[in-house]
């Protein structure tokens, strides 16, 4: 299946540019307001969203915030002139797969899409020995016939250490990627859903989910 890309730019020469060399490999939506992004991602999917920040009626960072909110599955990749270190931080921070300052090589930008839509596959099950995590039903299902529906929080910290394992992931970014702008979160809420993740996956010993000190969590178990 051909994957999808919401392309989000306001400039139109570039636009053309873009939407042309990315139509070729990718099918792609071209909108240049923050307002008719939002309104295509309250009906459809993407795998992945080209975000320049700067837009005629608000920001790209107003449409990966919708994203995340909605905890939809899809990628982002931040486009834009606004390179300093501030806002490219607050890119990363939001969970932004890659940061490209303007003016950039055209091939190196498709190279960076190829490569996040490669590397960031939509995770849908995950088998281990005690049984089968689906995503899509946000249930575990143990190999004797028992079915356990973990809290949604829960599920969504799992899956969000699964992508980005190899490497930790932090306190602050578990509470920024699956709380956002709903936090309100004691100094235990983390912990506890990790607690609660290691006993439905019978995680002993930390085989599946690792504490790195001073830093937060691991994957280090299967990723399929």
């Amino acid at each position: 299946m051909m994957k999808r890309i919401l392309l989000v730019e306001d400039d139109a020469t570039l636009g053309e540019i873009l939407n042309e060399r990315l139509s070729q490999g990718y099918l792609v939506h071209w909108m240049k307001t923050e307002r008719a992004a939002v309104d295509f991602l309250q009906k459809e999917t993407v795998d992945l969203c080209i975000l320049d920040i700067g837009l005629p009626d608000g920001s790209g960072f107003e449409v990966a915030r919708f994203l995340r909110d909605r905890k939809a599955p899809c990628a982002f990749l931040f486009l834009t002139a606004q390179s300093d270190a501030e806002t490219r931080l607050q890119g990363y921070e939001m969970g932004a797969a890659e940061f490209i300052p303007k003016p950039f090589h055209l091939k190196e930008l498709l190279l960076r899409v190829e490569h996040v839509l490669k590397s960031r596959p939509a995770q849908v099950e995950l088998m281990l020995p005690e049984g089968r995590v689906s995503f899509a039903t946000l249930s575990v299902h143990r190999k004797d016939g028992k079915i356990e529906y973990p809290p949604v929080k829960d599920m969504e910290i799992l899956k969000l250490l699964i992508q980005e394992a190899p490497q930790p992931v932090s306190r602050d970014s578990i509470a920024n990627l699956v709380w956002g702008e709903e936090r309100d979160l004691s100094p235990r809420t983390i912990d506890n859903s990790i607690t609660r993740i290691r006993q439905v996956l019978s995680d002993d010993n930390e085989r599946y989910i690792r504490s790195v000190r001073g830093v937060g969590y691991q994957w280090v178990g299967p990723k399929e």
